[in-house]
This record gives structure tokens, C-alpha cells and sequence, in this order.
């Protein structure tokens, strides 16, 4: 069974997201603050981490940069508080891979877990030959991604993006297809989840270089020259 770690400091948010999952049928560890946290994701080894931001002594965003530094690459759902915009674009930009805003439903939250494990398993980057398309190129066996002589450091959910915008150079791309290519669900409101990790993107793979990755307004995402 996958298992799922739950990481929050309100027991009753803890309790309701252990039972219900366990109820799904996932295999559920909790943890109520960081150092918790880290002797979970070391010992249990779980497939998905369910984190909430704020946290005893630090946040989540400390949780996720330690996770991330082992390279351990578990698919990361940040809970966040529905008007903490700058919550959910840093854990984003940190290498999250989806949130779900305080108070949530814990039918979104299976969901949510259930397209993060299709993502991460179901649907991994396919691996090949390397790819390339100006002074970039993408090497799925070794999850590297270069522009000219700069080693670009991409997490998981940022490479499967850049890979998929790679393989189709020229073609433009819409929010709908991304969530499902990279994401594999389709809810309408997540689209802001492609609009930070399109901005991670840009931010890592274009600065200081000719832009390669453009917006079609109205239509979505392309990666292309423009001369």
C-alpha cells in the first residue's frame, strides 16, 4: 500500500487526514513538527508528504528544503492558509508539488494524493536519449538539464515540465494539457500551479540567456525562438 505522511501541529488536522487516508487505504504516518518529520521521511519512506506550513520552531518550507537536500524527491502537498498567496509560492518555487488551501476537503486531499502518486510513478519521465533545442539540453538517465555550460538544478515536477516542453518544441501548450501531462488531473483551479512552475522555469533556465520559453497569450506555453 502507499504510504503518506502527515505533517501538522493541530492534532485534530492530524487525527482527520490520518483516519481518512487510512480509510482510503493508504498507510499513514503522522508527525506534529520538524524533527518528527525528518525521523518519518527517514524511517517510513513515504510515497507522498501531506505538510502544513506552519510548524513548531520553523515551517514547512524548512521541512521540504532538508527533504530536498538528501535529493529525495517524495511528491510534496503543502496545506496553506487560504490568504497566504506568498505561502503557496514559495513552496512552490522550493520544490513543492501541489497545496490545498486551509479548510480543505479531505475528498481534494485523496484526490490531490492520488494524482501526485500518478505523477511520481504512473507517469515518470520517459527515459532516452537527451534532448535539445538551442543551448539547451534535457538528459532523462541522468536528470540533468544544461544551458550551454551551466548545470541547471531542476526538481522533479520542474524537469518533467521542461521535458514535456521539449519534446514538443513549437507547439504551444495549454494549462488544461500541462495538469494532465505533468500532473495528471485536471482540476480547474490548480492552473496557478503552472502559471509558479512555468516562473521557476523561466527564472532557472532563461535568465542571463535568450528566452526560450514564451506564453501564448490566452492559449498557454510554448518553448521557442524567437529569432
Amino acid at each position: 500500500m502507499d504510504r503518506v505522511l502527515v505533517v501538522d501541529d493541530d492534532p485534530g488536522i492530524r487525527g482527520l487526514l490520518t483516519s481518512a487516508l487510512r480509510f482510503a487505504g493508504y498507510e499513514v504516518d503522522a508527525a506534529a513538527d520538524i524533527p518528527e518529520a525528518l525521523e518519518a521521511v527517514r524511517t517510513a519512506l513515504p510515497d507522498v508528504i501531506v505538510l502544513d506550513v506552519m510548524l513548531p520552531g520553523g515551517t514547512g518550507f524548512d521541512v521540504l528544503a532538508l527533504v530536498r537536500a538528501q535529493s529525495i524527491g517524495v511528491p510534496v502537498l503543502f496545506l496553506t492558509a487560504r490568504d497566504a498567496v506568498e505561502d503557496r509560492v514559495r513552496g512552490l518555487q522550493l520544490g513543492g508539488d501541489d497545496y490545498v488551501v486551509k479548510p480543505f476537503s479531505v475528498v481534494e486531499i485523496g484526490a490531490r494524493i492520488e494524482a501526485l502518486l500518478r505523477r511520481s510513478r504512473g507517469a515518470a519521465v520517459p527515459v532516452g536519449s537527451a534532448l535539445s533545442f538551442r543551448d539547451l539540453s534535457v538528459d532523462p538517465q541522468r536528470h540533468e538539464v544544461r544551458r550551454g555550460d551551466r548545470l541547471i538544478k531542476l526538481s522533479p515536477t520542474e524537469f518533467k515540465l521542461l521535458h514535456l516542453l521539449i519534446t514538443r518544441p513549437g507547439q504551444v501548450l495549454s494549462k488544461a494539457q500541462i495538469l494532465e501531462q505533468v500532473w495528471q488531473y485536471d482540476f480547474g483551479g490548480a492552473s496557478v500551479v503552472v502559471e509558479r512552475f512555468i516562473s521557476n522555469l523561466r527564472r532557472k533556465v532563461d535568465e542571463g540567456h535568450e528566452p526560450l520559453i514564451h506564453t501564448v497569450r490566452g492559449v498557454g506555453y510554448t518553448l521557442r525562438s524567437e529569432r
